[in-house]
């Protein structure tokens, strides 16, 4: 059978991979190289990897990273070297860059465009923006010559086939959390449209930006690459993006129910350079059933927080009913002012006289729960608020004051769970966590969530019955009457042991610039109870995650660059000998 010089090329890539395991070798391009080479090469046109590997050839960086026996021993057909293959696949990265960059960009805007946030009453698999996006990933993965599975309407499958029995998975997912449009605002004053990218400076604002319909799009265009240029592969990759990541969770296990488990699982859905640990997730969730205000004074009737146990928000509102709304909005604006003084002054406060209703509005900074340090909580704030005015303005007691002595009394303005005396901390991945969150009421409960990222370093049973215990005595003993309900998983810690795990370091690191190191994450993601799942960006760390965030928001150079990281890294990951 006869083959094009190009599967000549490439298949002397995989044979000569699979000649020998060889301890990983560093690709001979530094991330400045990197950039200069896009830079130069951004407007050139290319047909494929071949003429690509061409313009790279007559570079000044072909000579500067000394580029040119690689180059020319793959389009030459010959057996490659460690540290070649590796080049070879670092350009790969940059050529998915420079030919796909404008079209991942738009895929992006498309994707962000359909609002696959969850709706009350409507089961996820039957919503019918998932059905939308669906569709249009169905659309995208068959226009790759990629098969594309449907799962019930819980997990899109697409898949890219090896010679092998081995599978990859890489794991992503369609939906994001809710969002309040109204606090999509820029401190300039520019209003936001959540569900529509808007690029300002090198910023691409909109909801799934960052979380994650972004990890949907690098993979898929990834595997479109690796499929057109026919590079042989040792072994299977399957995309799978998940429909309930940020709220069920129950779409993933479904799959595998009626699935086999990939044999190693990355998740681009957490941080670079690559999270061998993550941290428990656990919620209390505090219901108060609702009762008829006592006493004398104002009426707290409703108040707001976040939309998902997951989503430290932006904003928190409490509504005041008294006979006098302007006098109880001045009281309470003063009281409200004293008392942001007194705690940092890091947050705003404001009243505004509605009829007969006061709003009194605490503005913070929203935050994913998993990093409360990186907000500044209003519902926290809030509800201590409320409970301080206890002999300085005159409130009837009902159950959202329960609710604010019980928050007060147990978790205060600290997210690191000290006031109940749960707190705790592992070397490696840091403390637990503990976040006032969810704020919920209907017809006959008040709910109240506390969300609990848990380290290594203690029996989650034992963490348990901790909370449980100092949560019923404190109930006990104010005869405030509330029911519980507890979940706190295990959290995750991976030896990180094999070839594979070595590679996607290298990968990550060389490209980014980062030291040589494994990371952990208190946040959560689909590959934690599977094997040899690790999370493989697509979020810097050091660098405010905004995925759960008012405004989020992911810049075009990360874009770009997570393209350039997730189409080598599958390029090196499928022809590696033994992972």
């Amino acid at each position: 059978m006869n083959l094009s010089l190009k599967h000549l090329a490439v298949s002397t890539l995989l044979l000569s991979s699979l000649a020998s395991i060889t301890p990983p070798a560093l690709a001979n391009i530094t991330a400045q190289q990197s950039s200069s080479l896009v830079k130069t090469l951004a407007d050139t046109s290319v047909t494929d990897f071949r003429q690509f590997l061409g313009n790279v050839a007559r570079s000044e960086l072909a000579e500067t990273a000394k580029l040119g026996p690689a180059i020319s021993t793959f389009l030459d057909n010959k057996p490659l070297t460690a540290e070649q293959q590796n080049e070879i696949h670092r350009l790969l990265g940059l050529y998915a860059r420079v030919k796909y960059g404008n079209a991942a960009t738009e895929t992006l805007r498309e994707l962000v465009a359909i609002p696959t946030f969850r709706k009350d009453g409507v089961a996820q698999h039957e919503n019918p923006e998932f059905l939308k996006i669906a569709d249009k990933i169905k659309r995208l993965a068959l226009a790759f010559n990629l098969d594309f599975r449907n799962i019930d309407n819980r997990v899109y499958e697409i898949s890219l086939h090896g010679s092998g029995d081995e599978v990859v998975g890489i794991h992503a997912h369609a939906d994001v959390v809710p969002v309040t449009p109204e606090n999509w605002v820029l401190k300039d004053g520019t209003r936001l449209d959540p569900f529509k990218v808007t690029l300002v400076g090198d910023r691409m604002y909109g909801r799934g930006t960052e979380d994650d319909k972004n990890g949907i799009v690098v993979a898929l265009y990834a595997m479109k690459i690796i499929k057109e240029e026919n590079l042989p592969l040792a072994r299977n990759f399957k995309l799978l993006v998940d429909t309930t990541e940020e709220t069920t969770g129950d779409a993933i296990p479904y799959y595998f129910e009626r699935n086999p488990t990939p044999n190693y699982n990355l998740a681009l859905d957490g941080g670079y350079p690559v999270v061998i640990a993550e941290k428990g997730y656990g919620t209390v969730m505090a219901n108060f059933a609702r009762r008829a205000a006592q006493g004398k004074g104002a009426e707290i009737t409703a108040m707001t927080g976040g939309l998902a146990t997951n989503q430290i928000p932006s904003t928190s509102v409490a509504t005041f009913v008294g006979d006098q709304p302007a006098e109880l909005a001045a009281t309470l604006q003063k009281a409200a002012s004293e008392y942001a003084k007194g705690n940092g002054g890091d947050f705003q406060v404001t009243t505004a006289v509605v009829g007969k209703d006061v709003k009194l509005t605490f503005t913070g900074v929203s935050a994913h729960s998993s990093e409360p340090e990186s907000g500044v909580n209003p519902v926290a704030r809030m509800l201590d608020f409320i409970n301080s005015l206890e002999g300085k303005v005159a409130l009837k007691h009902n159950h959202i004051t329960d609710a604010a002595r019980y928050a007060a009394d147990n978790w205060g303005l600290d997210y690191l769970g000290s006031k109940l005396g749960i707190g705790f901390s592992d070397a490696f991945m840091g403390p637990l966590t503990a976040s006032l969150t969810y704020v919920g009421m209907d017809d006959k409960v008040f709910k109240l969530a506390v969300n609990l990222r848990v380290p290594v370093g203690k029996p989650t049973e034992a963490i348990k019955a901790e909370i449980t215990d100092k949560l019923a005595a404190w109930s006990k003993k104010t005869e405030v009457a509330v029911a519980f309900d507890y979940s706190i998983d295990e959290p995750m810690y991976r030896n990180p042991d094999g070839e594979w795990v070595k590679a996607l370091l290298a990968v990550a690191s060389e490209n980014l610039g980062m030291e040589h190191k494994y990371g952990t994450s208190a946040g959560a993601t689909s590959v934690h109870d599977l094997p040899n799942g690790v999370q493989f960006g697509l979020a810097m760390p050091d660098v405010k995650y905004t995925g759960h965030n008012d405004n989020e928001f992911k810049t075009v150079e990360q874009f770009l660059l997570d393209l350039q990281i997730v189409t080598e890294m599958m390029g090196r990951i499928g022809q590696l000998p033994k992972l």
